[in-house]
C-alpha cells in the first residue's frame, strides 16, 4: 500500500474522526502496556482520549529505540489518538484540575495502585460526586480487596500467578514465559470491553460505576477456558486439570523439506487425507487416531508421526496440498515475515505515516474491520504535555494554577 500521511488538524475536535465512539471523553492515568493499550484501542474507534502524564511522561517515552528524548517507538503507537496533559498530582491545583477534567468525562481509565490512589484522592468514592455518570475502571496485578490488592505486578508476575509459566514447563520443561507481554495486552481489551459495557449501562439508566479488571483474575479465567477440563465437573475427572492435546510434548511446529509449516488436521477426514498423502495410510486405520477422543488420548504418538513425515515435502508442497483438501496449515513466520508478509500488506495493518517532529513511523492499524465507521489514526502522539492548556482551558481551568516539579510522579 502507498504511505498515507495523517495531520493533527482534527485536534480537539471530537466529531472530526469520524470514529464509532465520536463523542466520548476518556481520560486516561496511566502507564506502560495495558492502561494505555486499552486507551488506544478506544482513541482509535473515535474517544476523545486525555492522557495524563507525570511531568517526567509515561515510562514507555523512554524505550528504545527513539529518535528524540521521550518519544520512542513503542509510545508512538501506544498513546496515538491522544492528547497529553501533564500534571503534578501531588499538588492541589493538579488533583484539582484532574478533577476538572473528570468532571466532564464518560470513562476514567486507571492502572495506579488501590493505596496511591487513596493517598492522592482519587478513589471512586472521591471521584464519584463530581460525575456520578462516569464509568471509572481500575486495573491492577490482583484483587484490591484481597492481601495482595496493592502489590506491584507486571507481565511476567501474572504469568506466573496465573498458572502460564506452570504450563510452559510442562510442556517444555523450562520455566519460561510467553515472549509477549499477553497479561497486559488481554488484560487492555478486558478494560476495554469492560468500560463499553458500563457506559452501555450508563446510556440506558444514567448511573456510572466503578469497574475493577483484576488481571489475576483475568488471566486466570482466561487460561482456565479449555484447561479447566475434567476439574470442570465435581468430582474431577481425569485428565483434571489441563487440556491434554495442547500439553502435548510433541505439539510443534513440523519440519519439512525446507523450512518449518504448521499442517493441523483436525477432523477424522483430515487426518485420512492426511495419512495417505503422507504414504502412511495405516495410521489413517490405527484404532488409536480414527476418532478425535482417541486422537487427543494419544496426542503425544500422533503428533510426533506427524513430525516423522512432514520432512517429505516442502512448505510450497505442504501448502497446495493441504488447501485442496482443507487442511488447516501455514509457514512458521518470523515476526518481521509476518508484519511483511503480502497478507498484512494488503491489508493495511502497517502503515508508514509522518509524525510532525518523529518523521515517518510505522502505526499499527486497527485490525477490526467495521463497514460504516472504521477506526484510525486521527491524531498522532502528543509529546509530553502537548495539550495541557488547550484541555484545561476546555473544562473552564486555569492553567496558569498549575505548579510542577520535574520528580513529581502520578502514582506517588
Amino acid at each position: 500500500m502507498s504511505p498515507q500521511h495523517h495531520r493533527n488538524d482534527a485536534a480537539g475536535d471530537e466529531n472530526a474522526n469520524g470514529g464509532p465512539l465520536a463523542g466520548l471523553r476518556v481520560v486516561e492515568l496511566a502507564t506502560v502496556i495495558m492502561g494505555p493499550y486499552a486507551a488506544a484501542q478506544l482513541g482509535d474507534l473515535g474517544a476523545d482520549v486525555i492522557k495524563i502524564e507525570a511531568p517526567g511522561g509515561d515510562p514507555t517515552r523512554h524505550f528504545e529505540p527513539r529518535r528524540h528524548e521521550g518519544m520512542a517507538g513503542a509510545t508512538l503507537n501506544l498513546n496515538r489518538n491522544k492528547r497529553s496533559v501533564r500534571l503534578d498530582l501531588k499538588t492541589p491545583a493538579g488533583r484539582d484540575a484532574l478533577l476538572a477534567l473528570l468532571g466532564t468525562a464518560d470513562a476514567f481509565i486507571t492502572n495506579v495502585r488501590p493505596q496511591a490512589l487513596q493517598r492522592l484522592g482519587l478513589r471512586y468514592e472521591d471521584v464519584a460526586p463530581v460525575n456520578p455518570g462516569l464509568v471509572y475502571a481500575n486495573a491492577q496485578g490482583f484483587r484490591s480487596d484481597s492481601p495482595q490488592g496493592d502489590n506491584a505486578a507486571y507481565d511476567d508476575i501474572l504469568q506466573a500467578a496465573s498458572g502460564l509459566v506452570s504450563l510452559n514447563e510442562q510442556v517444555s520443561g523450562g520455566a519460561y514465559y510467553v515472549p509477549t507481554l499477553l497479561a497486559d495486552k488481554v488484560c487492555g481489551l478486558v478494560i476495554v470491553q469492560s468500560v463499553l459495557a458500563a457506559l452501555r449501562h450508563r446510556d440506558r439508566t444514567g448511573a456510572g460505576q466503578h469497574v475493577e479488571v483484576p488481571m489475576a483474575d483475568t488471566m486466570i479465567a482466561f487460561n482456565l477456558v479449555e484447561h479447566l477440563a475434567g476439574a470442570s465437573l465435581d468430582p474431577v475427572q481425569e485428565p483434571g486439570y489441563g487440556y491434554t492435546r495442547v500439553l502435548s510434548k510433541e505439539r510443534k511446529a513440523c519440519p519439512t523439506a525446507d523450512g518449518w509449516m504448521c499442517v493441523l488436521p483436525y477432523n477424522d477426514r483430515n487426518w485420512r487425507d492426511f495419512f495417505t498423502h503422507a504414504g502412511r495410510p495405516d495410521l489413517a486405520a490405527d484404532p488409536r487416531f480414527t476418532t478425535m477422543p482417541q486422537r487427543v488420548a494419544h496426542a503425544d504418538e500422533l503428533y510426533a508421526y506427524v513430525r516423522e513425515v512432514t520432512p517429505k515435502f516442502t512448505n510450497a508442497q505442504w501448502q497446495d496440498f493441504c488447501d485442496r483438501v482443507s487442511i488447516p496449515a501455514h509457514p512458521v513466520h518470523s515476526l518481521q515475515e509476518a508484519a511483511e508478509s503480502s497478507y498484512a500488506q494488503e491489508g493495511g495493518l502497517l502503515q508508514t505515516v509522518e509524525h510532525p517532529s518523529e518523521g515517518a513511523y510505522r502505526y499499527i492499524a486497527p485490525p477490526v474491520r467495521y463497514s460504516r465507521t472504521p477506526g484510525r489514526l486521527w491524531r498522532h502522539c502528543p509529546h509530553v504535555g502537548e495539550h495541557t492548556e488547550e484541555v484545561l482551558t476546555e473544562v473552564g481551568f486555569d492553567p496558569a494554577l498549575l505548579t510542577t516539579t520535574p520528580e513529581s510522579s502520578p502514582v506517588g
